[in-house]
């Protein structure tokens, strides 16, 4: 009996060990083909170039959409199909912002840009005297008279001191969701805030926020680090106003699509695995890490399974998803339609933290499910990719784990994120072909890996 058992255990492990021989082959057959043939990197030129940036609802928004139809099919995907969604729309307009440093100074015109999905002033000029305040706590303590009729500068900075940048966004980014909330129980005029960035440079970000469902609304800007660095010594002297014109708002509904495509699996086609990154952006630079680089990654795992013969067993599907920046409609739809057609979804894998080298993959696996994955991890660090530890997911999937998917987020090197994220900065030209390569060779790997090995199962 002990010595079939010992052989029965050898048996396993030769087998086990020939496995991971043939998936590291494969593991290198995929990266050759993303890296020396794969098209993403020229397909994300074409998204940034000849569409640029897209808000959801806009023209330029369903120019991407045709594009990323016709893109899908030319990975040499099964299928293709839109998929409608009402998206909310939000215009922007004229903008200006000029700030006096001084009680004797003059006016100096600044770098600024509105918050998305925020009221604006109508396109009146508003003047007021500002007050700078440090953090939220600071501001509950305020009377309510040394704010009201003001101009609030919630001059909060980004954390530097966390090795990973994005602990530091999720710190400071309730500074711009949250802010007309807080603040408008005081009855600002308007709020400007330090952009959520770790640039050292004067780029401001935007980004969504929000208001109290029947509060009041007012304008809320954002600057960047070097005024809001000179604004914060400007204040602490005493004298300071604001200047600001602007026209953005909200201006109803409008219908898009998620773009999907599939490669039909070969034994359990009504098992889904999807990949995918959101094809709306905002309204300044070209939405290249944001999220141009999760598209073309997404589809680039399409076309390296079809060229290199790679038959799923399950259906992989990409999807880019509309309308993540300011609505998160494109993920809801797609749940929604999943859970109407009762398909089950195994895994939904999302890029959406920028084009840079991948580190990791996060998931919200179960511990019985990550410990079987992490048998397979030493495969991926030829490739630089070793962080498998973290739990999370993307925006877009983030409705499917309410159905029980595991849901998962390709996780590059965040130093520079933080610095080009919602700017004028988020262009092509600060995308690295191999870097963008390197992701969708990660991705592409992770969904063959769990495929061919039912690690989810």
């Amino acid at each position: 009996m002990i010595k079939c058992l010992l052989l029965s255990t050898a048996l396993f492990c030769a087998l086990a060990g020939n496995a991971q021989i043939s998936d590291s082959l494969a593991f290198k057959t995929i990266s050759d083909q993303v890296l020396t043939r794969g098209k993403c990197y020229e397909d994300l030129k074409v998204l940034c170039k000849t569409v640029g940036n897209r808000i959801s609802g806009s023209p330029q928004a369903a120019k991407a959409v045709e594009w990323g139809e016709k893109t899908m099919r030319e990975t040499g995907c099964d299928k293709v199909w839109l998929q409608p969604v009402m998206v909310p729309v939000w215009k922007r307009g004229e903008e200006h912002l000029a700030l006096k440093f001084s009680a004797t100074g003059d006016y100096e015109d600044v770098p600024m840009t509105s918050l998305g999905n925020s009221e604006g002033t109508g396109g009146r000029l508003l003047k007021g005297d500002i007050v700078m305040i440090k953090s939220f706590e600071e501001f509950e303590r305020m009377d309510k008279a040394s704010v009201e009729g003001k101009i609030v500068f919630f001059n909060y900075r980004f954390r530097q001191d966390f090795p990973n940048s994005f602990p530091g966004y999720g710190d400071a980014v309730k500074y711009r969701w949250q802010s007309p909330i807080i603040a408008g129980k005081k009855n600002p005029a308007a709020i400007i805030i330090r952009s959520i960035s770790t640039g050292d440079d004067d780029y401001p970000h935007t980004g969504s926020t929000r208001y109290e469902e029947n509060g009041p609304k007012f304008p809320i800007v954002a600057i960047g680090n070097k005024t809001a660095d000179k604004l914060e010594m400007a204040c602490l002297n005493g004298g300071t106003m604001a200047a600001m014109k602007t026209n953005c708002k909200m201006d109803g509904t409008a219908l898009s699509y998620n773009v999907i495509g599939e490669i039909t699996g070969s034994t359990k086609p009504n098992d889904y695995i999807i990949v995918g990154g959101h094809l709306d952006s905002w309204d300044i630079g070209e939405g290249a890490h944001d999220d141009g680089a999760g598209c073309v990654q997404s589809m680039e795992v399409l076309r390296t399974m079809k060229k290199l013969s790679i038959r799923p067993k399950r259906t992989i599907r990409a999807v880019l998803f509309m309308n993540e920046e300011n609505g998160l409609k494109g993920g809801t739809a797609y749940a929604d339609s999943a859970l109407a057609r009762k398909e089950k979804h195994i895994l939904a894998l999302e890029s959406d933290a920028g084009g840079f080298s991948p580190r990791g993959i996060e998931t919200t696996m179960s511990k019985k499910q990550r410990e079987k994955f992490k048998k397979y991890a030493p495969l991926f660090l030829p490739y630089g990719v070793y962080n498998f530890d973290e739990e999370g997911g993307g925006a877009d999937v983030s409705p499917l784990k309410k159905q029980g998917v595991v849901i998962g987020e390709l996780l590059p090197d965040s130093q520079r994120y933080f610095d080009v994220h919602h700017t004028d900065n988020d262009v092509f030209e600060t995308v690295n072909h191999r870097e963008l390569k390197l992701g969708a060779a990660a991705m592409t790997m992770f969904i063959y890996l769990v495929d061919k090995n039912d690690l989810l199962d």
